[in-house]
């Protein structure tokens, strides 16, 4: 967290805390949503000045509850998210990055949704790949030690039977077919803070 932040919260620690405001999407962008977006259910403008991006990439956290936030000054700021709290995206150098810049830690297990959506985890790290990667993702996954093909991928998503893993070098890991709808249980997050 910024120095600023901390100063700024240490200076007024009282400061109401701001909902809807902001969402991440599942590419890994940030949305300021106003009034008007809130009242329609839409996504919000994609925020693209990168010195607003790094800052609340750099104060994102989360509360004791499963709610994610950006601490900005002295106000918390809760995310709406569209996914995960974090969104993942292939690097040739550092395996998976986070929307927030910072590399993703090893993988400790994967996941894949009925709608085909791979989710990845690293120790508290949940991200949902960025679904423009899915494709060169589903590349590195096997059934019996062959690679899968996508016919056999849809297949094990009806019916999981078989196992389908994910190679990421040298790392071999069971992929986990997981609803959309009980990641949030599973990992622990809030999807839409509320007051």
């Amino acid at each position: 967290m910024d120095d600023i932040v901390k100063q700024a919260m240490a200076k007024w620690p009282n400061v109401p805390h701001c909902y809807g405001w902001l969402a991440l999407d599942a590419r890994g962008n940030w949305r300021m949503r106003d009034e008007a977006a809130q009242r329609a259910d839409a996504p919000g403008d994609k925020l693209t000045n990168q010195t607003l991006v790094g800052f609340i990439n750099r104060n994102y956290a989360h509360d004791g509850k499963g709610n994610w936030y950006f601490q900005n000054g002295p106000q918390r700021v809760y995310v709406n998210l569209e996914a995960t709290p974090f969104i993942a995206r292939t690097d040739p150098s550092q395996g998976f990055v986070l929307q927030t810049g910072q590399p993703m830690p090893a993988l400790d297990a994967a996941f894949m949704t009925e709608a085909g959506a791979v989710v990845l985890q690293a120790g508290e790290c949940v991200a949902q790949l960025d679904d423009r990667d899915v494709a060169q993702v589903l590349a590195r996954m096997e059934i019996d030690g062959k690679p899968a093909s996508d016919e056999a991928i849809v297949a094990w998503l009806e019916d999981d039977a078989e196992a389908l893993t994910l190679v990421v070098g040298e790392q071999r890991l069971r992929v986990e077919r997981l609803a959309a709808e009980a990641l949030p249980r599973r990992f622990g997050y809030v999807q839409q803070p509320g007051m």
